[in-house]
């Protein structure tokens, strides 16, 4: 008697469980440029530090996803993934948006900030870089 209520219960967690696609959540990440950052004029070694950088939500359908925030040897390259909702209505409001996050300063060499601005005509990307020297205490 268990083994069959257990069977109808795990056969009804399934059959409601399924997922249909009937496309009422469509999704896709979409990489926004960064408008401005707030730098700080140097680094100090061990320590946190802030960072700001102003964004841009195109629409109404666009919100923040999470941080691009890639880094290799002494750069970093940042940017924001917005999640879009394809399948609202949305509002044409652009949004100034402003993100903080922290930056644990863990090399003795000076941090090199690659902030990705968009593309060019050709398609090629264009990125501001800010050099942030470390003070090594």
């Amino acid at each position: 008697m268990k083994r069959i209520f257990v069977s109808i219960v795990l056969m009804f967690l399934v059959v409601s469980c399924s997922v249909d696609d009937d496309g009422a959540n469509d999704f896709v990440l979409e990489t926004l440029p960064i408008k401005e950052a707030i730098v700080p004029t140097e680094f100090n070694f061990g320590s946190s530090h802030d960072i700001t950088v102003k964004y841009d939500l195109p629409s109404g359908c666009h919100s923040f996803y999470d941080l691009f925030y890639q880094y290799e040897g002494t750069s970093r390259t940042v940017a924001i993934n917005s999640l879009v909702n394809e399948n609202d209505v949305c509002t044409e409001e652009i949004r100034e948006i402003e993100y903080t996050f922290k930056v644990n300063v863990v090399q003795r060499q000076d941090y090199t900030f690659r902030f990705w601005k968009g593309t060019d005509g050709d398609g090629e990307n264009i990125f501001e870089e800010v050099v942030v020297p470390v003070i090594n205490q």
